[in-house]
């Protein structure tokens, strides 16, 4: 088991990764929207890093559900199915979730730029919420000894 300070590091060592993976996610897709790159240069690029984020969320749940922080595994939970679910349904023919032939037909475009500003948002709200609790880690072991009142000078 791990200190609580160095999993919430961890785990804000991973979901800031995330986030800047996301931000490229948003510029690629806003290129794509803006037909600074092609189809097939989007997806190849996407469609290579979505293993990766998967992966990186699923090991931050495990060392979560290991050091018994039941409630961020729960909160991060959801993540974790969306990602899997989108992985899973994936249809057999198509190069990954991000498919060149797809990707302009139906307002893909919107739908994935959509998803990516969704992940977006709650991996802030939960970057804060490490942080949070990292400090509060930190604090729980009463670094100045305030127990000690004759090594307290108190003159004015």
């Amino acid at each position: 088991m791990l200190p609580e300070t160095l999993v919430f590091a961890i785990a804000m060592l991973i979901t800031g990764s995330i986030l800047f993976l996301l931000i490229y996610f948003v510029i690629i897709l806003s290129d794509l929207e803006c037909d600074y790159l092609n189809a097939q240069q989007c997806c190849s690029k996407l469609n290579f890093w979505v293993v990766p984020k998967l992966s990186a969320h699923c090991f931050l749940a495990f060392v979560l559900l290991l050091n018994g922080s039941w409630i961020l595994f729960i909160a991060n939970a959801p993540m974790v199915g969306w990602l899997l679910y989108d992985l899973v349904k994936v249809p057999t023919g198509n190069l990954g979730i991000y498919d060149p032939a797809e990707i302009h037909n139906r307002g893909m475009v919107k739908k994935h730029l959509r998803d990516t500003m969704i992940g977006l948002g709650f991996y802030m709200i939960i970057f804060f919420v490490y942080l949070y609790c990292m400090i509060i880690a930190m604090l729980k072991g009463d670094p100045i000894r305030r127990h000690e009142e004759e090594d307290i000078i108190t003159e004015f």
